[in-house]
């Protein structure tokens, strides 16, 4: 078992930030305004690498530097390598960009039908309805336009998202996301659940959020009662390491679930955070004490500046078998490539499948054990005869 995967064991508290009013630590407004986002805030705390250092000098015109007090708790600071650190604290690595790499890597740009709504899949629309998170992620995909440090100057404009929601029948489900769509004011995401729940062809509504783990302070009563007002809301986070799952995490699950939230988490495998069995066992353990759905183990992608975060497709492949058979069902996620250039999600499984012929197919199981099942086997004739009788009866 991984170190205190216990919830009773589990980080809570003001760490770092103890002489703040407690009633301050626990307004999101105030963890907004005290953020981490200049060199001379993080050496405050910690001593930066070599590496560290040069990659923070250049965040500024790669992708910001911010940091909620919050979750810069969850550092280790005496570790370099620590894994919460290499999330969110910029490297020299980000400087460099192998061939493969892209500024759009999942090909957003060429679905966007309006500014905001990407539209790659045939029932369903992305919906980016800002460019800011509360801490930025070093690995993040749309790095291009999120705290528009590339001069992007991403604009969504929210009511021609809507229009073309409403003129799209074949349109389903909206994912709302960005940038982090839960740092919108309560009185905006009312506006939004109103308008997308009044569209009779609109199904689903889910948000894609990491606020609840960077930033749980957000998960206001009176938020929670917009999404119960305006429900069913589905709603998937993103944890990528057991150390972040706290308490405080785990009380704004348990707000959302009791509000009819279903709950769903995506990681990302990456290099040095959650890239071994033992680690993603942990997290997944913990996020179902959570109420929290494994959801989806993405790739990384291929995000200019990443190669020093991603990790071996093939120790996904091997994480999912080291999961599968020897834990619950619940807890397996389902690993997947977001295909380059924008091919969608693909799924990467272990090959269970051994052979199929035209009688069987011959498989192994968790074990490597082999077994056989048989196709579709034609009856025989006096069990067809049965079967015949049977049916001029119920007639």
């Amino acid at each position: 078992m991984y170190p205190n995967d216990q919830p009773d064991k589990w980080h809570a508290g003001q760490g770092l930030w103890s002489h703040v009013d407690p009633a301050d630590w626990s307004n999101w407004v105030w963890q907004m305004q005290n953020r981490i986002t200049r060199i001379e805030h993080l050496e405050k705390y910690l001593e930066l690498t070599p590496e560290e250092l040069e990659g923070c000098q250049h965040a500024d015109s790669k992708l910001a530097l911010a940091i909620t007090p919050y979750f810069f708790n969850l550092i280790d600071v005496e570790n370099p390598e620590c894994p919460i650190r290499k999330q969110v604290i910029p490297r020299g690595g980000e400087l460099l960009v192998t061939p493969e790499e892209m500024l759009d890597p999942v090909g957003e740009e060429k679905s966007m039908a309006v500014p905001g709504i990407v539209h790659r899949y045939p029932d369903r629309v992305l919906f980016l309805v800002t460019d800011r998170c509360a801490s930025y992620c070093r690995y993040c995909t749309r790095s291009r336009l999120v705290s528009n440090a590339q001069d992007y100057n991403f604009h969504p404009e929210l009511d021609a998202g809507i229009h073309y929601i409403e003129t799209h029948p074949e349109v389903r489900d909206v994912l709302l996301s960005g940038g982090d769509p839960l740092l919108l004011s309560d009185a905006k995401i009312e506006y939004l659940l109103k308008k997308l729940k009044g569209i009779p062809h609109v199904e689903f509504v889910r948000f894609g959020s990491r606020i609840p783990v960077f930033l749980p302070q957000r998960i206001t009563p009176a938020l929670v009662n917009i999404f119960k007002e305006h429900g069913p809301v589905w709603m998937s986070i993103h944890v990528n390491h057991p150390n972040e799952c706290t308490k405080e995490l785990s009380i704004a699950c348990e707000k959302l679930s009791f509000a009819g939230v279903p709950l769903g988490n995506q990681s990302v495998l990456l290099s040095g955070v959650n890239d071994s069995v033992e680690v993603m066992t942990s997290l997944v353990h913990r996020l179902l004490h959570m109420r929290v759905r494994p959801y989806y183990l993405y790739q990384c992608d291929l995000i200019t500046g990443s190669a020093h975060l991603r990790s071996d497709v093939a120790r996904g492949i091997e994480i999912i078998q080291g999961l599968r058979g020897h834990t619950t069902g619940y807890a397996i996620p389902q690993f997947v490539v977001d295909a380059p250039g924008g091919g969608g999600k693909i799924p990467i499984n272990p090959d269970y499948v051994k052979k199929i012929t035209e009688a069987e197919i011959i498989m192994k199981n968790f074990e490597g054990k082999q077994y056989r099942y048989p196709r579709s086997t034609p009856l025989p004739a006096e069990a067809q005869g049965i079967l015949t009788s049977g049916m001029e009866l119920l007639a």
